[in-house]
């Protein structure tokens, strides 16, 4: 593991059921374009890789699949068994599965790419799960970032924080460009056949309380920063959050935040 994998497992140690109730709504929006990307239908063997709360691997169920979730967080694995009483759950990390060669006609990972520290070897290891033929499919945050993942950063300045420290970073030569054709060149060099990569938008409807319980939780990136924060910080923090959601605050009482996601699928050789 890279030393960015072994900060990510910190950051979500025990996490599960903040993110669940946080960041987690809205990283399911785009799980039934996943799926279909995939190609899940009835009867599909998938695995559902970062599930999760299990959301992806739930939708894959109700479609007929029978599915296999991994996550690499202890929390998330419970969270998703209570929540799902279909799949079968377990404890697993890319870029190395505890499965043979061939052993799904799917794979899908609903922005776990974002959190790996070798992307090319996580997503050969999804290839290499699944047989000639079948299908994998993954989302990731795209960059530049829509309006939703800049309100973190733009908090957090305005709240006067000092500058953010150094966090660990995918290597250079092993990153890729979070666009359409860095996404595209990913999956060919992982050995897959590209077949679709699509810009998904969409407006994030939430309670700007419960949308704030997350970085207060310690998710995202705000989460991070603040995380140890004095208290005086975390407050100016939270202010400017108000102060810079008010353009999206609707008459019901909700936030309307314009987000994105990249969708992409390839076919196994």
């Amino acid at each position: 593991m890279t030393d960015f994998d072994d900060h990510e497992r910190g950051r979500w140690a025990g996490r599960a059921e903040a993110y669940a109730r946080s960041f987690g709504r809205l990283c399911a929006y785009p799980a039934p374009a996943l799926l279909d990307a995939a190609g899940v239908t009835d009867g599909a063997r998938m695995l559902d890789v970062g599930t999760g709360p299990g959301t992806v691997a739930a939708l894959a169920t109700a479609r007929g699949a029978t599915v296999t979730a991994v996550d690499a967080e202890a929390s998330m694995i419970v969270t998703a068994r209570t929540a799902r009483a279909a799949g079968h759950f377990a404890r697993a990390a890319l870029p190395l599965l505890p499965f043979p060669t061939g052993a799904f006609d799917v794979a899908v990972a609903n922005f776990v790419i974002n959190h790996v520290g070798d992307p090319l070897a996580a997503v050969s290891e999804l290839r290499r799960v699944v047989r000639p033929g079948g299908q994998v499919a993954i989302t990731i945050w795209p960059y530049p970032r829509p309006p939703l993942q800049r309100l973190w950063r733009q908090a957090y300045e305005a709240a006067g924080g000092p500058p953010r420290p150094a966090l660990p970073q995918v290597d250079a030569e092993r990153n890729f460009d979070r666009t359409p054709k860095g996404l595209t060149g990913l999956l060919r060099g992982a050995g897959l056949d590209p077949l679709r990569c699509e810009t998904l938008s969409w407006v994030h409807r939430t309670d700007p309380q419960e949308w704030w319980a997350g970085p207060e939780a310690g998710i995202g990136e705000l989460g991070l920063l603040l995380d140890g924060a004095p208290a005086d910080l975390r407050r100016r923090a939270r202010d400017a959050y108000d102060r810079l959601t008010a353009e999206y605050l609707g008459p019901d009482g909700l936030l309307g935040l314009p987000t994105a996601a990249l969708v992409a699928a390839g076919r196994t050789r």
